[in-house]
């Protein structure tokens, strides 16, 4: 199992952020690995949420099944989290969680745990894998940065 955290600060209060990242289908606007999102149930926000995502991660190619399992807007500490379980050819979990940082920024965090099947060469691909996902991950939140700009 591979775990992976990126973390950045956006010029943008909870509320803001939490505005953007709840509308699922956007997320490939600004995430370079997710090519396309096609929602598998009648909802597409809160926990029980499903949908496919066509992720791109150099040459490799695969579909994510996905579903949302928390769903947290922010409270009145400006305390967010978003929870996703990976049920596909990657298994695993990963949350979104949002602090605030005074007034008008807020710290988002992005924390997953995957598992990566046999022919992406299992746990020695988790391994190869974290520090390129870091990066991929690292650039999709310079560009989730970009939206609050």
């Amino acid at each position: 199992m591979a775990r992976i955290v990126v973390t950045t600060e956006l010029y943008a209060t909870p509320d803001e952020v939490w505005a953007d990242v709840a509308h699922l289908g956007s997320h490939v606007e600004w995430m370079a690995d997710a090519e396309q999102i096609r929602f598998t149930s009648e909802q597409q926000q809160g926990v029980g949420t499903t949908f496919e995502c066509d992720t791109k991660v150099g040459p490799i190619r695969l579909t994510d099944e996905m579903a949302i399992t928390a769903w947290e807007p922010p409270d009145t500490s400006g305390r967010a989290a978003m929870g996703v379980r990976h049920e596909g050819v990657v298994t695993g979990s990963g949350t979104f969680h949002l602090e605030p940082l005074g007034e008008d920024r807020t710290r988002f965090t992005w924390d997953e745990e995957l598992t990566f099947p046999w022919w992406l060469a299992g746990p020695v691909g988790g391994i190869a894998g974290k520090p390129v996902l870091r990066s991929v991950w690292k650039r999709n939140l310079k560009k989730l940065q970009a939206r609050f700009s």
